[in-house]
């Protein structure tokens, strides 16, 4: 069984003051900061660029750094975001580049690959890259917009995934709490990325742990 992690989105920080975010982030015992980077051209919606990875790694260098790239040509970018730090470099299927090339661009930058698929796009579209990638990304939302309530329609994906591929990583992003996580891990998902849920909190460890607890004792 793959090992469960909680991954806050600093797209749910407060921009007034990262650094401090980050450092609340890496306090609250989660596995890795996920960093979401939008180009309005793919997603209603700006967000980062590769200066935040570097803010990361400047700030918390041994918090993992996984980099989601929202992004219509991310292979114009994957260098840029290696050399500023980014550990896994995440591309949806959807974007307008030879996907495959992508995969191992990312890999020779000494990053891990992952691709991600939106929750209109059909999962089998995934099957020519399974063998290439060591982690998948499923949106239980739109791509775009923290906040937003979790897709059940989504969990069959994960569940296809897991049967298909059972030693890969399958992550979630979206909409998720104590309930939607047992869910997508009924599903098959191990990674639980959480922006609002998490970063809402005062105590953000107290929350880490009590998504980790609900997990645990899930049936």
């Amino acid at each position: 069984m793959r090992k469960i992690q909680i991954l806050p989105s600093l797209l749910a920080a407060d921009y007034g003051r990262l650094a401090e975010e980050i450092l609340r982030a890496e306090a609250s015992g989660a596995d890795a900061l996920h960093l979401d980077m939008m180009d309005p051209n793919f997603v209603p919606n700006m967000s980062f660029g590769p200066d935040i990875v570097a803010l990361v790694r400047r700030t918390a260098p041994a918090f993992y750094r996984n980099v989601h790239l929202m992004m219509r040509r991310p292979d114009l970018y994957v260098g840029k975001f290696a050399e500023a730090g980014a550990q896994t470099i995440q591309v949806h299927i959807e974007a307008d580049c030879d996907i495959h090339e992508t995969i191992r661009a990312i890999r020779s930058c000494g990053a891990r690959p992952a691709v991600v698929i939106n929750p209109e796009t059909p999962v089998e579209r995934l099957r020519p890259y399974l063998d290439e990638v060591d982690e998948i990304l499923v949106m239980t939302v739109r791509p775009g917009h923290g906040g937003q309530k979790f897709m059940t329609q989504c969990l069959p994906k994960l569940s296809w995934l897991r049967e298909a591929r059972p030693e890969m990583d399958l992550m979630i992003d979206g909409g998720a709490n104590e309930e939607t996580v047992v869910q997508a891990a009924d599903a098959g998902a191990n990674q639980f990325v959480a922006g609002s849920y998490l970063f809402g909190k005062k105590d953000m460890k107290c929350a880490v742990d009590g998504l980790r607890e609900r997990l645990a004792r899930k049936p």
